[in-house]
């Protein structure tokens, strides 16, 4: 997951996390450690709140920000500033999205969201009804299996014949999606089941979020769908001065960032040339097309989950395509974390593609790389 120019391989220091699957404390000295050695601290403004950043005649954007003092830590005044081009940069996994279930504010029972869960210990003996089947509701479920009295999963993709006790755990249950809930506390499913369970944990992803930003109705959300934007970075009547980074989503995240970041850079630097709006705009009407015709809802658009994606931004920006060993070990993940769901994290059979990764990590660092590391 690291940049191509910065490997992200683990560290000698005992300090750091060097397994395979490290912590967020391991990602995050990561990118200080990559900060440091560009020397991009000295480009960012830390501790300041973007409130507001408004189109203006002629292109131009108007940004009201506020910071901290660095002498007192105090909070200053608002700031006006006026920029040529703005790149949005602030992630969507902060906002969370909570399931449309009828008559849920009645619900008397406890509910929170995957965003905030760390631990399984506050579910010990409780009855938990999940909501979802993405990787946060399956790893969750999994961790809270060990204390919980039930653990009950929900979500559209399960089919009612696939639905009952799961293999393997005394007390877990896949589940149709939930039909209603009651005042009294029941979970009524699709498939007519219910249960009486003590929380709902929304594992049901994030919403697009986008407070500050004000476009005059030009880019707008619509059931979690950004857009108008080509190739989920570039609004068509905005392009180039305003783009996106990190909109889509069931991606390789570090190295995508990269990519659109460097396309976004070289279009403002009239290296790379856009398409005419007419062409971007028929583009992204083009693709919403395909969408429908397939069956996806709009909420989906963003959805990527392939290497293909990367691979023609790669093209744009005249980069290498993602290396082979990269798309191997991507697969191989997936294979392995089908096959060994409780332990893939710590057992793998790929040995061979982190070597390869690792001969192509030493074109881009200084410092010899020993064999015994592992790629994250």
């Amino acid at each position: 997951m690291g940049f191509s120019d910065y490997p992200f391989f683990a560290k000698s220091d005992p300090d750091r996390d060097r397994r395979r699957f490290p912590g967020h404390r391991e990602v995050l000295m990561y990118l200080q450690d990559f900060t440091r050695e560009f020397g991009i601290g000295e480009l960012v403004r830390f501790e300041t709140e973007i409130m507001c950043v408004r189109l203006v005649d002629d292109l131009k954007w108007k940004i009201k920000s506020k910071g901290k003092d660095e002498t007192t830590t105090t909070t200053t005044g608002h700031v006006d500033e006026i920029f040529d081009a703005v790149v949005v940069c602030n992630g969507h996994y902060t906002q969370p999205r909570i399931a449309e279930i009828l008559r849920l504010n009645e619900w008397p029972g406890k509910q929170m969201h995957s965003h905030n869960y760390r631990v399984p210990d506050p579910f010990r003996d409780q009855a938990v009804v999940l909501i979802g089947s993405s990787t946060s509701a399956i790893d969750i479920s999994r961790d809270i299996a060990r204390v919980a009295k039930e653990v009950h999963v929900a979500a559209r993709s399960f089919a009612v014949e696939t639905s009952g006790k799961q293999p393997g755990y005394a007390n877990m249950w896949f589940h149709p999606m939930i039909e209603r809930v009651s005042e009294d506390g029941t979970v009524v499913f699709q498939d007519g089941s219910f249960i009486l369970p003590d929380i709902i944990l929304h594992c049901t992803g994030y919403k697009y979020h986008f407070p500050f930003l004000e476009t005059n109705g030009i880019v707008a959300v619509d059931d979690n769908r950004l857009g108008p934007l080509y190739k989920h970075i570039f609004p068509p009547i905005l392009a180039p001065w305003l783009s996106f980074v990190g909109i889509p989503w069931q991606v390789v995240t570090f190295p995508m960032f990269e990519l659109q970041s460097k396309w976004i850079a070289g279009t403002l630097s009239n290296r790379f040339a856009l398409p005419s709006q007419e062409k971007t705009m028929e583009d992204v009407e083009a693709f919403y097309s395909s969408l429908e015709a397939s069956g996806v809802s709009k909420r989906y658009t963003h959805n990527m989950g392939n290497s293909q994606y990367n691979n023609w931004l790669a093209a744009q920006c005249e980069c290498p395509a993602f290396e082979e060993w990269r798309i191997g070990m991507y697969n191989a993940n997936n294979k392995n974390r089908r096959a060994r769901p409780e332990s893939f994290r710590d057992e793998w059979e790929d040995h061979h593609l982190v070597l390869q990764a690792y001969d192509d990590f030493i074109k881009y660092t200084s410092h010899q790389v020993s064999g015994q590391c592992v790629s994250h």
